[in-house]
């Protein structure tokens, strides 16, 4: 596996048994490499590359757009190459950001792409050299990330912990209201990656917790599961200027692995409990 040590990563080094899992982080393969990765994916032969290595910082993709693409596209090209070549499957992780956010209903895989930024450009590529190169992919699109380990691109925090890291700071906090989204446990995503990997049933799948809510009501419902009084005011994105745009409605239908009988996910809102309980926030 490809970003072990990432958010992500570091759920699915969790769930896949030790003898099943060989993970690399950044410092033991550069995907920018090309010579790196067929070396390392000849060396260990695998039956499955699972490759959650991305830029994820959306606003410096703004500016290093070379870097934005050359690890979320041109990377993504290597690893396929390579598991082209060795007979490999690949599963590659991707992003809702790949839509425009201009739909009013939950995206579903068949819906056609249209990235407003260089982020969701670079990994819509990714997705392109996957689906082109191999006949034998997952495509894994998820939303609203949070897990224990946090995002390595936002300094190993998410938006749960910097919640509640800024509740203890300031005496109220401004969040968006009208930016929709599908929040989801790494460590849910994690496991049903781990089954869906192991059905042969290749293709394009979304990967969310149940349900849909805006960053605000999101915050709310943390404070609300730790019983804490914080004030959280309703603000709306022309509040925040970003040098990237973001997708307004970013909320995702597991329709293809409700299609094979595999949309087992939790609600949001329960996998957000079971977040809080592991981190050791909330009790049982």
């Amino acid at each position: 596996m490809i970003g072990a040590d990432g958010q992500l990563g570091s759920d699915l080094c969790r769930v896949i048994a030790p003898e099943e899992i060989i993970p690399l982080t950044i410092k033991e393969l550069d995907i920018t490499s090309r010579e790196a990765v067929h070396t390392i994916v000849k060396k260990y032969q695998p039956g499955i590359v699972i490759n959650t290595a991305a830029f994820h910082h959306v606003d410096k993709c703004e500016d290093e757009v070379e870097t934005a693409f050359n690890v979320n596209a041109v990377g993504v090209k290597y690893v396929a190459e390579a598991c082209r070549e060795h007979g490999v499957v690949l599963v590659q992780i991707s992003t809702d950001y790949v839509f425009d956010g201009e739909k009013e209903t939950p995206y579903v895989e068949t819906d056609i792409p249209n990235p407003r930024s260089v982020y969701a450009a670079s990994k819509l590529a990714g997705e392109q050299c996957a689906k082109y190169m191999l006949d034998k992919y997952f495509i894994v699109r998820s939303s609203g990330l949070y897990g224990a380990a946090g995002c390595m691109g936002k300094g190993g925090s998410n938006f749960v912990k910097n919640m509640i890291a800024r509740a203890k700071q300031e005496p109220f906090l401004k969040i968006v209201t009208d930016k929709m989204v599908s929040p989801t446990y790494t460590m849910d995503l994690a496991e049903k990656i781990n089954e869906l990997m192991r059905t042969e049933r290749y293709g394009t799948y979304h990967v969310v917790n149940h349900g849909s809510c805006s960053w605000h009501d999101f915050a709310r419902k943390i404070f609300d599961l730790l019983g804490r009084t914080v004030e959280v005011h309703k603000v709306t994105g022309q509040n925040y200027k970003t040098p990237a745009k973001r997708p307004k409605y970013s909320v995702l239908k597991n329709a293809e692995l409700e299609k094979i009988g595999l949309d087992d996910m939790r609600s949001w809102q329960e996998a957000l409990e079971a977040y809080l309980i592991a981190k050791g926030y909330l009790e049982l």
